[in-house]
């Protein structure tokens, strides 16, 4: 079962409150406590000074009987208060119960408690001892009061205060659920806004304005997990159309010719030629999803492994042997330059792969007799490699999107042949998952006529030479 923030909520509001009140319950019933105590003492002692005179003063054993009736008129008859008189002498002692006198728990202070047999509650004492007085030995007079009201009060506030407790917590509950709901209302109407959100709806945003600042980091978050969503749903839908646009041209002119070679009865010589031309259409295709495989690869985090150290000028000029015929048929030159010392650890394989993705799409985007040139940096962390060649400028938006899959600045710029340049619209994407690969990354820019394209690999670390 999913847990509800609501109910978190209510629950933490109810906790919160229980402390709250056992808290201040605690502090009153500590109060009233004390306060009762010190009512007790308080009637104690007066109850004591209006007797002590009486006692303290009265020496003759004659009059004694007058004092102890006195006593009987201060007793009351449900016995809340009690008087005692003990004394060495028979005649002026005065109390009922003097057996069980001794067993008072008297503090230094005079203040002690006595349980008697058949009460419920003890009684709180105050103990004082009078000195002598005519015929009158010293004597010791004892004050009680019953403990039971108090002691009655103070479990009644008890039950009071438990109650109104419970009560308390039950209505900041209720509250605390209505809080919560209202609290929490944006957060659904954020939710049903979210759930309203659909394929044909990507370009809608939640609004961020009516929202309370907890939720406006959060709904910023989604709007841009929506806008990249977007993005990646329109890459993937203009991917899927440049994809069948690719596909769709060797496979029309496979079937046509295959059409045309059936349309009537052929020499073995000129279904050599159909088959061999349906052979070009065919290595396309292989190169097209051979292509696609590989940034797949790459999309999944695939590294280069097969790193090896070697000079990164070397491993250029390589590549540029494999376009001589290229070059020389187009009068071009490819001319490598910059910090021709600069090594690095790279998988060969991919490393002139993708200079050879480079220097094709400098070919094929230069006049015959362009100068190429190929242009290495060493830098503290990484080297750079870039291929710059003079052509037509490029717009400043489009530079981002050229190591886009398929993404071509001008259509009209692959008129060339491509039987004999073998473009497809994924060199330079290729570029990109291969400076992935090695942990670096890829740039272009053209000014004044020169478009520079090119990526960066990290540089070896000089200790390991």
């Amino acid at each position: 079962m999913r847990r509800s923030i609501k109910v978190r909520l209510v629950a933490m509001f109810a906790l919160a409150a229980l402390l709250i009140f056992s808290l201040i319950g605690s502090a009153l019933y500590g109060v009233l406590q004390r306060e009762l105590a010190r009512h007790q003492h308080d009637e104690l002692s007066t109850r004591f000074l209006d007797t002590q005179y009486m006692i303290q003063h009265n020496g003759d054993p004659a009059r004694w009987p007058r004092v102890q009736a006195k006593l009987d008129t201060l007793t009351p008859a449900d016995g809340s208060f009690r008087y005692w008189v003990l004394s060495d002498d028979p005649r002026f002692q005065y109390g009922k119960d003097l057996a069980d006198i001794e067993k008072i728990d008297r503090n230094p202070d005079g203040m002690g408690n006595l349980m008697l047999r058949g009460r419920e509650y003890p009684l709180h004492t105050l103990t004082k001892a009078l000195p002598p007085f005519g015929e009158r030995p010293a004597v010791r007079l004892i004050v009680a009061v019953d403990a039971a009201p108090y002691m009655h009060t103070l479990h009644a506030f008890m039950i009071a205060l438990v109650g109104l407790s419970l009560l308390g917590v039950m209505l900041v509950m209720l509250l605390g659920y209505w809080i919560a709901q209202v609290g929490l209302r944006p957060l659904k109407q954020l939710s049903s806004a979210a759930q309203s959100l659909g394929p044909k709806t990507l370009s809608q945003r939640l609004q961020i304005a009516p929202l309370p600042g907890e939720l406006s980091d959060l709904t910023a978050a989604f709007n841009g997990v929506l806008e990249r969503m977007e993005t990646a749903y329109n890459q993937l839908e203009a991917f899927n159309a440049d994809v069948a646009h690719e596909l769709r041209t060797p496979l029309a002119n496979l079937i046509g010719e295959t059409q045309v070679a059936l349309s009537r009865q052929r020499t073995a010589p000129q279904f050599e030629e159909v088959l061999q031309s349906n052979l070009e259409e065919l290595e396309r295709l292989r190169s097209i999803i051979n292509d696609m495989l590989f940034l797949a690869r790459a999309d999944q985090g695939e590294a280069a492994t097969s790193l090896v150290r070697t000079s990164i000028a070397q491993e250029i000029n390589k590549t540029v042997e494999f376009f001589e015929f290229v070059l020389d048929e187009s009068k071009m030159t490819v001319k490598v330059d910059g910090d021709i010392g600069a090594e690095a650890s790279i998988e060969t394989s991919l490393f002139k792969r993708a200079m050879s993705n480079l220097l094709h799409n400098a070919i094929q985007h230069s006049t015959p007799g362009a100068a190429i040139v190929v242009t290495i940096t060493q830098q503290p962390a990484a080297i750079g490699i870039a291929v710059s060649n003079p052509g037509k400028p490029i717009a400043e938006n489009h530079l981002p999107r050229l190591f886009d899959r398929f993404y071509r600045v001008d259509a009209a710029r692959n008129d060339k042949d491509q039987s004999q340049l073998h473009g497809h619209g994924l060199g330079l994407a290729i570029v990109k998952a291969i400076a992935k690969m090695h942990g670096g990354g890829v740039f272009a820019d053209s000014v004044a006529g020169m478009t520079t394209i090119g990526f960066s690999i990290p540089a070896a670390d000089p200790a390991a030479h």
